[in-house]
């Protein structure tokens, strides 16, 4: 343990908080504010003050367990491990590789999430890998590819966001979500700039706003086709902008003037006024920007969706200029990372596509290995779980829990009894862990060393400050002993190193030269900086193939980081903001999307005449894996609820505190009224946190965004139904 404060980052959301850990005479450690790190300047929500209570013994998994007789029991590390081995091993030997699944998570470190991918194609050599984060911002992200060549959540730092003019912020609700970003637009509107909120409910950060639309769950794509078109009409176009940077503009402004005010009015519910302002507000200053979040993204026309709010930016030349633009408010502590270096179904490290034939011979190369032998991409997210038990026999899980998390949540819950083998990485004993035949408990954040990218596309690194319980063992280290115990010496010689610094390493040289190049970041570079944003080339000069790791001090310790490779070239500064010059497209234009509105996958009918909607609350985090285990947390937001206007209580004979039942054409969920006014009179509202009779993500709708492959969490039909006591 150290004697001094380390510092390092919140394990929870995409900003990616900073915070100092001070040790205590128990051996654990407190968190303290760190005012130093830019984006949080000290201030943390409830999630990041409480953190280290996860740490404690009592709370967290101490050692590996192995089913005996139905039954989870302790078990030594070889044994938990030599059973894995075998089950995957059988499974691939008597079905094929591609039998064999794995499913990460997007609060997995840069180099486990590297690791990860590396260890599916080339130990097991499935292509059935994905992660978590394919339900996070897969939608943003196509959308952005489409649009800009390049997708990162926010192409600019979250400092640029006080001195614009004007942001609409879609579908999102950070008060709650990620609470010490709220300044952010807190200090826009001291500066004299507005706030426009696009939600459904009237949440704590829509009572913030300037103006505040709320239009109807599913409806955001019409809703930002009927600006386009009052942009056109009011002749606000940037026509110079549009002649000089971008492509496709006919096409898309001929579809949104199909998108008549009065039209988006009956889809939305968003009064023309209300519309003519947010026009005005967001035309009028000299820089805007839009920012959307999971509420446009999470459905099965999530790409368009985003796509269209990309649009606003475009035709009124916001994108590719300081103080303005399009940006996507990634939710995962490493969702950015965690998709960036080879975890995701088609993608490889670097931001590198699979099915493209030079990405494939660099990153062989790297890896030492043939690039044919690489297996094409997979699966994605839902339909890789959708298949456990049929195709897919055996499951590799690290850092998720579907059980809660999942769309349809009640039939993945079933597709993963059915798999012939589950083994679960995990902190704690999770829904989805108890469900596994091996569990085997890995460090945490504040035991380990490591780098997460935060949301700007900064690259962080996470420093151990405290020694692991006996018994606990890193997913890096798990990945080395599965490695030798399936592949031998040969998936040993490829590269599987136990040491964060040292993957870290290899994962420079697989990026150099991709969309998300890492190759100039070194760790002394992460400590001194507090950060460097992507994409950081090499600098001319460096060590060969963006540095040599026999040329690295990898064996300082995680609080001495290694120093950078000597050379006498500058270092690359790493870009903060994008696309000021030209976009990532090959003939360096942003493209417009051409969108019409369609309908959700599920709309309302008379036997499911109310429209569901879910998100978070601030006191619990994704599928409350970790948070539900901080008594803090559990005080503040206890268990589920259902948020509805009085009207529709009224109709239902229901007050505050009835158990109301939710049901859906996927199943049933039951959890107390929550009445307000802050919802549409259409529409419900339910967190996701928990498991149990009151789990959300039972009802959802698996529907698939065609492009993203995103599931539609945002909106479904259900019916609700006081419950007799």
């Amino acid at each position: 343990m150290q004697n001094s404060a380390t510092p390092t980052h919140c394990p929870y959301c995409a900003l990616q908080c900073g915070m100092n850990l001070t040790p205590q005479q128990d051996g654990g450690v407190a968190v303290v504010e760190r005012p130093d790190f830019p984006v949080n300047r000290g201030a943390l929500c409830g999630k990041g003050r409480t953190a280290a209570a996860v740490l404690a013994p009592g709370v967290r998994l101490t050692s590996p367990l192995v089913r005996s007789g139905g039954t989870l029991v302790p078990a030594t590390w070889d044994e938990a491990l030599d059973r894995v081995a075998k089950g995957l091993h059988r499974t691939r030997t008597e079905h094929g590789p591609d039998a064999c699944g794995v499913f990460g998570g997007g609060g997995l470190t840069n180099e486990k999430a590297y690791g990860l991918g590396k260890f599916a194609r080339i130990v097991l050599g499935t292509s059935q890998i994905d992660y978590n984060g394919r339900f996070c911002m897969s939608s943003a992200a196509a959308a952005g590819m489409k649009a800009f060549g390049l997708d990162r959540g926010l192409p600019f730092p979250l400092e640029d966001i006080p001195r614009t003019g004007c942001v609409i912020l879609v579908g999102s609700n950070p008060a709650e979500t990620m609470p010490p970003s709220l300044r952010y637009f807190t200090e826009l509107r001291e500066n004299g700039g507005t706030l426009i909120v696009v939600d459904p409910r009237r949440t704590r950060t829509a009572e913030q706003a300037d103006l505040h639309l709320a239009p109807r769950p599913g409806t955001d794509l019409a809703l930002a086709l009927g600006l386009l078109h009052l942009i056109v009409a009011e002749g606000r176009v940037d026509e110079e902008y549009v002649q000089e940077r971008t492509a496709g503009w006919e096409d898309a402004r001929a579809a949104a003037m199909a998108h008549w005010p009065e039209y988006v009015e009956r889809i939305t519910g968003v009064p023309v006024p209300q519309l003519r302002e947010a026009v005005r507000m967001f035309c009028e200053p000299e820089h805007a920007m839009v920012l959307t979040a999971r509420g446009p993204e999470q459905q099965s026309k999530g790409t368009d969706t985003v796509g269209a709010w990309i649009n606003l930016c475009l035709a009124t030349g916001r994108a590719g200029r300081p103080l303005s633009g399009y940006g996507c408010l990634t939710g995962q502590g490493n969702g950015q990372g965690g998709r960036e270096h080879g975890q995701k179904a088609d993608q490889l490290p670097g931001y590198r596509k699979l099915d493209d034939p030079a990405a494939r011979r660099h990153v062989a190369e790297v890896w030492g290995v043939d690039p044919d032998s690489l297996p094409g991409p997979g699966r994605s997210a839902y339909e890789l779980l959708d298949a456990l038990g049929t195709d897919i026999k055996s499951l590799l899980l690290m850092g998720s829990n579907p059980v809660v998390s999942a769309p349809r949540a009640a039939h993945i819950e079933e597709r993963i009894k059915s798999l012939d083998f589950l083994a679960v990485c995990d902190v704690v004993l999770s829904e989805t862990a108890e469900l596994a035949d091996v569990v085997l408990p890995v460090t945490q954040w504040a035991e380990e060393t490591g780098t997460t990218t935060n949301l700007e596309g900064r690259v962080l690194l996470r420093r151990r400050a405290i020694t692991p319980p006996e018994g606990v063992r890193s997913d890096l280290e798990i990945m080395h002993e599965l490695a030798a115990r399936l592949g031998g010496e040969r998936a040993l010689e490829k590269g599987f190193p136990t040491d964060a610094e040292e993957v870290f390493e290899e994962l420079r040289r697989a990026s150099a030269g991709g969309p998300a190049d890492y190759s100039g970041i070194t760790y002394r570079r992460l400590a001194e900086e507090n950060g460097v944003f992507w994409p950081c080339p090499a600098a001319t000069g460096a060590a060969d193939d963006a540095g040599d790791s026999e040329d690295a001090s990898l064996d300082a310790g995680p609080d001495d980081p290694a120093q950078d490779h000597d050379t006498d070239a500058a270092p690359h500064p790493g870009t903060p903001r994008l696309f000021l010059d030209r976009f990532a497209t090959p003939d360096g234009r942003a493209r417009f999307a051409p969108v019409s509105h369609r309908a959700a996958a599920e709309e309302p009918d008379d036997e499911y005449p109310v429209l569901l909607t879910t998100g978070r609350v601030v006191a619990q985090y994704q599928s409350g894996a970790q948070s539900r285990r901080v008594d803090e947390l559990n005080t503040a937001a206890p268990g589920p609820f259902v948020e509805l206007h009085p009207r529709l209580a009224a109709r239902l004979g229901a007050a505050d505190g009835d158990p109301l039942a939710v049901i859906s054409r996927r199943g049933r969920a039951v959890a107390p009224a929550r009445i307000t006014t802050a919802i549409r009179p259409d529409t419900v509202f339910m967190p996701f946190h928990w498991p149990g009779e009151g789990r959300a993500n039972t009802l959802t709708n698996p529907a698939l965004d065609p492009t993203s492959r995103m599931p539609e969490f945002k909106t479904c039909a259900v019916r609700v139904e006081p419950v007799q006591q």
